[in-house]
C-alpha cells in the first residue's frame, strides 16, 4: 500500500493507494478518518464476514 498526505481547500487529506500507480485511490479527510477510527472494530468484523465471498460466487 502507498499512502500520501496532501491538502484540499486548506484541509488535510490522506490518500490510500494499492500501489504508487493506482488509478482509483481512496482519499478522505480528518472528519471521515475519525469516523473510521470509531468504527474500526465493526469494519474488521465486516471484512472477516465477507472476505473471500467473491471467490465463492459462480
Amino acid at each position: 500500500m502507498h499512502i500520501e498526505r496532501t491538502e484540499y481547500k486548506g484541509q488535510p487529506v490522506i490518500i490510500l493507494k494499492r500501489s504508487e500507480s493506482d488509478r482509483y485511490p481512496f482519499s478522505f479527510g480528518l472528519s471521515k478518518a475519525r469516523m473510521i477510527i470509531e468504527a474500526i472494530e465493526e469494519i474488521k468484523k465486516f471484512v472477516e464476514e465477507h472476505d473471500g465471498n467473491a471467490e465463492k460466487k459462480p
